[in-house]
Parts: structure tokens; sequence; C-alpha cells
């Protein structure tokens, strides 16, 4: 089966050191003018099974990573050519159009929050929320969309091992994440938590009973902050979950993604800076609640 992926970067690391050593926000400056960077197209073809495929996509979406670099939260573009962030467009538009903005901030601020909502309400998507610590020092919330229209059961036991509402399992074993730790670290590949049991590693359970089977494989581990199950084989789902902390192909059609992290980007640099022993985080990371988010 042949494959295609198509990436875009502003500009290569050569060119993002210039950036940076010239004080620019993405932005080349000479006498006075302003001249936005020409995004470069990459396109790579190739067999889906084979390695060197999956060697170029992978080189080609680091590449794409520069703009994850970029000093802002905000790109701006005309024509297909990076300008830079919101104040760049309002220099630009102000230097073109004579425009300027007299709005004060409080107002966009209730536009933001108006925007997510109505955003959230119209993606009949479930959004639930795990509150951090590390080292019994709050540290902030992880906000997830999960994907409850293509993964349905899988998101329902995630749900409700947010909430709770279960209660406990026939075994005995009380049916939430409140009060687990993250207690595997792969630096540079992902985060695992969910073992309800004892937070060893080789515990927990799904709110149908031990286990439950692979739902399916329609999300794909293509960009950092994919929630999905961890297992132990095939059809082996239980509480056990992972956040990806990069791109993870490897993981396609092996582990069930359901989900996406859209807040708490920084919660998640956190916690991926906790030092590790084995793997394990020598201090304590900890879902100290969760839930579902109301809207």
């Amino acid at each position: 089966m042949v494959s295609r992926t198509l990436v875009y970067t502003p500009f290569s690391r050569a060119q993002l050191g210039e950036q940076r050593a010239g004080g620019s926000q993405g932005m080349r400056r000479g006498q006075g003018t302003m001249e936005p960077l020409q995004l470069q197209q990459v396109e790579i073809v190739g067999l889906l099974k084979d390695p060197a495929f999956h060697v170029a996509k992978c080189a080609a979406e680091e590449l794409r990573g520069e703009t994850w670099e970029y000093p802002s939260t905000v790109m701006c573009f005309i024509d297909g050519q990076l300008l830079g962030d919101e104040k760049e467009l309002l220099k630009w538009s102000y230097d073109r159009w004579n425009y300027e903005d007299f709005k004060p901030i409080e107002l966009y601020r209730a536009i933001t929050e108006d925007f997510c909502t109505k955003y959230m309400r119209s993606s009949q998507h479930v959004f639930v929320y795990l509150d951090i610590s590390i080292q019994e020092q709050p540290t902030g919330t992880l906000l997830f969309e999960l994907y409850s229209n293509m993964c349905p059961k899988t998101c329902e036991n995630f749900r409700r091992l947010c909430t709770g509402e279960v209660g406990v399992s026939l075994s005995g074993l009380e049916l939430t994440y409140k009060d687990s730790i993250f207690h595997r670290l792969v630096k540079n590949g992902w985060i695992q938590g969910g073992d309800i049991a004892g937070g060893k590693g080789n515990g927990g359970e799904s709110v149908y009973g031990p286990t439950f089977a692979d739902e399916n494989f329609a999300v794909p581990h293509n960009r950092r902050g994919i929630l999905g199950m961890a297992n132990k084989g095939r059809h082996s789902n239980g509480s056990q979950f992972y956040i990806t902390l990069q791109p993870a192909p490897y993981m396609d059609k092996k582990y069930v993604a359901f989900g996406q992290l859209i807040e708490g980007t920084d919660v998640l640099q956190k916690l991926e800076a906790v030092s590790t022993y084995n793997e394990r985080p020598v201090v304590e990371c900890k879902i100290i609640n969760c839930g579902v988010l109301e809207l």
C-alpha cells in the first residue's frame, strides 16, 4: 500500500538560528521592510510497510517540528507566507491599511471563552480533566477531548474512571483514577498511568470487567498529546493509559488511541521533565482529582 505525507516548514535550522540571533519572530528585516518567510512544502511518498518510508516521513515531520519552537502561540500567514504573531499582523495592517485595534483585552478574553465553549459543545465530544500534583505540589490540569464518536466504548471506560461513578468492582477495586499515579515515563516516548490497583504498573481494571477488547485503531498516534489505552497484548485494555510525548507511528494498530490533550501542555512538559530511574518517576506524579468538564 502506497502512503503519502505532506508537511510544511517555514524555515530551516540555519534560518531559525538567524531569526533568533536577529531577535525577529519569524520575520526577515532589512532597511525598515518586513519580508514574510516562504513556507516550503515537503512531500514523502512510499510503501506503507517499508521502513525507509517511515524514516523519510519522521525526518519530514521533524523538520516541521521547527514551528513548535516558534516563540508565540499565534502564527499569521499572508498568501501562504509566515508573517509572525498577532503583533506583527497588527503592525502590517497599520502600515498597509492604517488599521488600529483599540478593543480591550478583556473583550478578547470573553470572545475566547465563548468560542471555546461553542467549539466544545458543537463537537459533541466528551471532555475530561485530570488535576495533577508533582511531589505533592499542585501542578495544573490536563484537559482531554475524547473521540467518543470514533471509540465510544473506550471513551466511556475512561470517562467513568474519571468520574468514579461505577464505584467498586467485583474484585473489590475502587474504579477511579483519583489518587492514582503516573508510574512510567519513557523519555521522548510517552507517560503512563492508570494502574488503579497499586501503581506498580501491573494492575488495573476496566469498568466492564478485568479487561475489554480493542475497539478499533481509527485514531493515529501522529502528534504529541495523544491519549490511548496501554495493554499487555491484543484485547487486554483495562484502566492503564498513556499520553504520547511526540508522534509515535509505531503504536498504530497496536494500541487504541481515543483522545487528545487540548489544554495543559505546560503541565505535560513538567511531567515530562521529571527525573526517572528505570523509566519510573523518582518523585510522585499523582492525579489528585478528575472528572468530566461541564459545558
